[in-house]
């Protein structure tokens, strides 16, 4: 079983389609590997993180994509003042692959820090 060390020590896999999305409870067993407030829904993975103001928020975007950078893998983000609400899904595949999940463990890490 996946735990969050496995995943933040992994590396996202190039993913072009013609492999289908993980099964529901594939991606339910990956999402309680994550922090609390990751939310699944609409082939998707999900989380708003809050922040004392514009300069954290922005610090926190700036190092998300530095990580998807590197790893080759985007999420989606919409920015507020003091929040910021991250969306993962594999647009290649119309759904959740483990890239997804990996780079969101990627992403607890970076809130923690």
């Amino acid at each position: 079983m996946t735990n969050v060390c496995d995943l933040t020590d992994r590396k996202c896999k190039p993913c072009e389609g013609g492999v289908p999305p993980l099964e529901m409870e594939e991606a339910e067993k990956l999402l309680k590997q994550l922090e609390q407030g990751w939310q699944l829904a609409d082939n998707k993975i999900s989380r708003t993180f809050s922040f004392k103001n514009y300069y954290q928020t922005m610090a926190f975007v700036n190092a998300i994509a530095w990580v998807s950078h590197r790893e080759d893998h985007h999420p989606d983000m919409m920015v507020g003042y003091d929040w910021c609400r991250v969306e993962y899904m594999t647009h290649a595949i119309g759904g959740l692959s483990e890239n997804d999940f990996i780079c969101a463990a990627k992403v607890d890490m970076l809130f923690k820090s």
